[in-house]
């Protein structure tokens, strides 16, 4: 058995899978919030519980948001602040008295649709989360590519390629630069973009009903917004030449996006012709927690 943890900053979600990936058992509860003793209670108590449940013991992997630090083995880049600086790793190995695995949240939303979701077959797979940030992921021969930093597929922290001239220097980023990916195609980016151009909308789920209605502002935006994501992608496959990019994240439900936006990465793309395929997510929400399951194949 397989028991993935998706740790996040309000829940903490739990999974048990079976042999072939089938669902045993699922649990989920409040992640206690700036409190880090606390937090491993509450994986341990979690992990007990889909133990208890299926009457089974399993390999454990764990998706955060955030990284080990390869040089340090101590997390680092965590939005869950109260993890910065923990040796989370051995932490949990001597809570939950056995090996853990451990990644990126975004990682495990790849493997998990590089394994049994929508890349299934695809050899080399890039994973997006587009939501309140901007995550990426890389798998290869359904293995996670951690890399050398612990920083394999964070292309939100890379500028957005081939700016125009109204897209310069670009929003600030909480990692200190201007104008990365991420202040233009995350769901707050997306957000703070259509509201500098006078929209009234407050987050972007109230744009997207904006843009149901008509809005001119909204439309203005959502084609703005896949010229961006177009270009960003763009970039990946130049470097990675992925046969499927899967999105995740709340903004992966829109389906428009299948459709122009690799209409319009051909422009920007080194080659005749573009074969990678952009797809949505066949696990969705679950991807996460799966893909922490997974992080242990065999």
């Amino acid at each position: 058995m397989r028991i993935g943890i998706d740790l996040g900053g309000t829940k903490i979600e739990g999974i048990a899978l079976g042999e072939n990936g089938n669902e045993l058992e699922r649990y989920r509860i409040a992640t206690p919030r700036d409190d880090y003793p606390a937090t491993l209670s509450a994986i341990k108590n979690v992990v007990d519980y889909l133990e208890t449940e299926t009457t089974q013991t399993g390999s454990v992997g764990i998706g955060i948001p955030g990284a080990i630090s390869p040089h340090t083995q101590l997390v680092k880049n965590a939005n869950s602040t109260w993890l910065i600086g923990e040796p989370l790793e051995a932490d949990l190995t001597k809570t939950l008295n056995r090996s853990v695995r451990i990644t990126n949240d975004a990682n495990c939303f790849t493997v998990s649709e590089a394994t049994d979701g929508a890349a299934k077959s695809a050899e080399v797979v890039f994973g997006v989360i587009l939501g309140t940030g901007t995550g990426g992921g890389i798998c290869i021969n359904k293995h996670i590519v951690t890399g050398a930093n612990a920083i394999g597929g964070e292309w939100g922290h890379n500028p957005l390629p081939w700016p125009q001239d109204d897209e310069r220097p670009g929003l600030s980023c909480f990692c200190g630069q201007h104008g990365c990916i991420e202040t233009f195609v995350s769901g707050t980016g997306f957000t703070r973009h259509y509201q500098a151009a006078g929209g009234q909308a407050k987050n972007s789920e109230d744009i997207l009903q904006a843009l149901d209605r008509g809005e001119t502002l909204a439309q203005q935006a959502m084609q703005r917004y896949e010229h961006r994501l177009a270009r960003a992608l763009a970039s990946i496959i130049n470097v990675l030449d992925p046969n499927v990019i899967v999105l995740g994240g709340g903004l992966s439900n829109i389906q428009r996006l299948y459709e122009n936006v690799p209409k319009l990465w051909s422009e920007f793309v080194f080659s005749d012709h573009v074969a990678t395929q952009l797809v949505p997510p066949v696990h969705g929400d679950s991807s996460g927690v799966r893909g922490a399951a997974w992080l242990w194949p065999e």
